[in-house]
């Protein structure tokens, strides 16, 4: 399932990494792309919605939508 989320805080590539660890640590075969001019993570994964965006906010970015 692709989603696509806004994050706030990611400013360069070490956000980038350790955005992209965090959800690959819940799905090994999630697929992350991250755009930081427009704040946007795309994920496919099949975990939930919700897990996805506590992860990231758990590495310390705010995700508001």
């Amino acid at each position: 399932m692709n989603q696509i989320f806004t994050v706030e805080g990611m400013t360069c590539g070490h956000c980038e990494k350790a955005v992209t660890k965090a959800i690959v640590s819940l799905d090994a075969q999630a697929k992350v792309v991250i755009d930081r001019t427009h704040n946007s993570v795309q994920v496919d994964s099949e975990k939930r919605r919700e897990t996805l965006a506590q992860a990231i906010v758990d590495e310390g970015y705010r995700v508001t939508a």
